[in-house]
């Protein structure tokens, strides 16, 4: 409540009560006052009809006089002196009172704001939660030292995908297909419909009705505090640490039917969770992936530490602590599904998210983060994050934001051209920026006009130069990034108008170093004392990650992957099956089980529905089946 709003309400109350005063006042004054009439009886009516048919029936006035009350004359010199002095004496003090009470009210009034711990000399009316964060200047000088400035300051409302989806395609359209979608999940429910329960309120996701309760399995507690940032991990109990070691046993030997069976006690086991998800994945099923990374969320979500806010920037979670671990993979995965939905705004806050947990990026979200802000037409935050977010070198020496500010750059002119305003004079042109990145790294263009693929005639001739057909990383970690930028941005330069752009820069990059050929040398010393280093710095973060085709997993990986545990326990026990394909299999029960589970096992290659009871053979309920 502002301080406007809440003066008003006093305000107001104030008056009330002024007027209930007044009221008490009057009616106290009617009462000792011999002025006032008495109240008439509704009986006397009776007697004024009675008066007119005693002068109907000729009865004389005279003798109606005799029973008639002696009225009272209204003089004021009639009054006794006692009652005046009374009279003055109450008005002095009743005013007296009243302005004992409009100071006590404008001290409530001070108390109230003081202890709600607004400005009362204030001139802006923002809310207290607002106020007490925007004058937290400690916290955030702090973070600006640390690396991490309210560039990375998450906005909540774009976190989900469905509020994007809405702005994009309507409420309607996405409401009739969330409908649809969760009837058909509701049926995935073990033994028919539970009673019905209410999820907690989150901001990562949108719990999905059929979800069961949570468990809370999960908790965080908060590790220390140093200059006002705050530093947690996750903590187990004593169930899931049993679920873990039961994961742990089936991964072990590949047993994906153990993991399954797992997630029929301990429904929000995050690691038996995202295996799950992963397989659904390479299985094609990439909705119902989702749904788990959703269900992943929501669990490490319930278990956040009262004081673990993550959308200010002033909360840390480490990846070195193990605990901590599923967290990132859950987020990074999450932020993967929204960018095939073409969430790309929603991609964007929870790349950011990403980087703001740990700085240190261990999932890499600083070489996605540039892609996400091109797609979701963030290109002003791009360059304010460019200049502003503070790292061990700078941002433009990557491959990825050396060509994305230029695109950004590029973008802004056409906003800005289309306007008719005019462009800042300081920054350099997006024709600068763009044959400053060809210099850098020239081996993106030859990546690039074969992965997108450009098919111009120009870029034949522009690869036969030997600055860019003999092009090379030159150390391992630049390579990589290269790998990884192509990967992901190629799909950025199919547009014409980039297109368009980058052939120009390369011609006229060409016909420069054809007047002068050292500048190559200078860039290659920049290049080399950038990337200095001789094994890949980033050897953890694979060039598959950051794609957006998912290839489906081989049979043979899939069989490998869901090994059947009674053949791993034979290999090593020495036992060597010649057949194993003609090993006794038991039949397995469908009736009145998870239909989730069901269809997990269906998937593995030693599960049996009733195959050894074919020929019209009897089931153990004695029921034929039927061919």
């Amino acid at each position: 409540m502002s301080v406007r709003l809440l003066r008003k309400v006093l305000k107001e109350q104030e008056e009330h009560r002024k007027l209930a005063e007044d009221e008490l006042e009057v009616n106290d004054h009617e009462t000792d006052s011999p002025l006032s009439p008495s109240p008439r009886n509704p009986f006397d009516i009776l007697d004024d009809q009675g008066d007119e048919l005693n002068v109907a029936g000729g009865i004389s006035d005279g003798d109606h006089d005799d029973h008639e009350t002696p009225v009272v004359k209204s003089s004021s010199t009639e009054l006794p002196l006692s009652n005046r002095k009374q009279k003055k004496k109450k008005k002095k003090m009743m005013a007296e009172d009243k302005t004992f009470n409009e100071n006590k009210d404008k001290n409530s009034i001070d108390v109230i704001l003081e202890s709600l711990s607004i400005d009362t000399n204030s001139s802006n009316q923002q809310t207290v939660f607002i106020k007490s964060e925007l004058s937290n200047t400690k916290v955030h000088n702090n973070l600006v030292k640390q690396g991490k400035s309210s560039v990375l300051l998450v906005d909540p409302k774009f976190l989900r995908a469905e509020n994007e989806l809405r702005r994009i395609f309507g409420s309607k359209v996405v409401n009739s297909f969330e409908n649809s979608h969760h009837s058909s999940s509701s049926r995935q429910l073990r033994g028919g419909r539970r009673g019905s329960h209410n999820h907690r309120k989150t901001i990562l996701v949108s719990p999905l009705g059929h979800w069961p309760r949570w468990d809370g399995a999960l908790s965080m507690e908060i590790l220390e505090t140093r200059d006002g940032v705050h530093y947690f991990h996750y903590l187990h109990s004593n169930s899931y640490n049993q679920a873990q070691r039961a994961f742990e046993a089936a991964k072990a030997i590949h047993d994906l039917n153990g993991i399954a069976s797992i997630l029929a006690f301990h429904p929000y086991h995050i690691e038996s969770l995202l295996t799950i998800a992963e397989v659904l994945k390479f299985s094609g099923e990439h909705q119902s992936s989702a749904d788990v990374i959703g269900k992943c969320l929501y669990a490490l979500e319930c278990g956040w530490h009262p004081l673990f806010s993550p959308f200010h920037g002033n909360c840390l979670l480490k990846y070195s602590h193990d605990t901590n671990k599923p967290l990132f993979s859950a987020l990074f995965v999450h932020m993967q599904n929204m960018d095939r939905r073409g969430c790309h705004r929603s991609a964007l806050e929870v790349c950011k998210l990403l980087l703001s947990l740990d700085s240190d990026d261990p999932m890499g979200a600083m070489f996605c983060i540039d892609y996400f802000a091109l797609r979701a037409q963030e290109y002003a935050w791009l360059e304010w994050f460019s200049e502003e977010y503070s790292c061990d070198s700078s941002l433009w020496l990557f491959p990825n934001f050396s060509y994305s500010l230029a695109i950004c750059r590029f973008y802004l002119e056409c906003e800005s051209s289309s306007e008719d305003s005019h462009v800042e004079t300081e920054k350099a042109t997006s024709a600068d920026l763009m044959r400053q990145a060809l210099m850098l790294h020239p081996l993106v263009l030859k990546k690039l006009v074969a992965k997108a693929p450009l098919k111009d005639p120009a870029w034949a001739k522009i690869l036969k130069h030997a600055f860019f057909g003999s092009a090379v990383a030159g150390s391992p970690s630049l390579d990589h990034l290269i790998n990884i930028y192509v990967e992901r941005n190629y799909i950025m330069w199919r547009f014409p108008d980039l297109q368009k752009l980058l052939r120009d820069a390369a011609l006229q990059v060409i016909e420069m170093l054809d007047r002068n050929g050292s500048d190559a040398k200078d860039w290659a010393c920049v290049r080399k004392e950038a990337f200095s280093s001789e094994s890949n710095e980033y050897s953890h973060l694979l060039v598959s990650d950051f794609s957006d085709s998912v290839p489906t997993m081989p049979p043979e990986d899939m069989q490998h992957l869901m090994i059947d545990p009674r053949i791993a326990q034979n290999v090593q026990n020495g036992h060597n099956i010649a057949n194993p394909e003609e090993a006794v299999r038991a039949p397995r029960e469908v009736m009145n089980r998870n239909p989730v589970l069901v269809f997990l096992e269906s998937m593995l290659p030693w599960v049996d529905y009733g195959a050894a009871y074919e020929n019209n053979e009897f089931d153990a309920h004695g029921e034929q089946n039927e061919d």
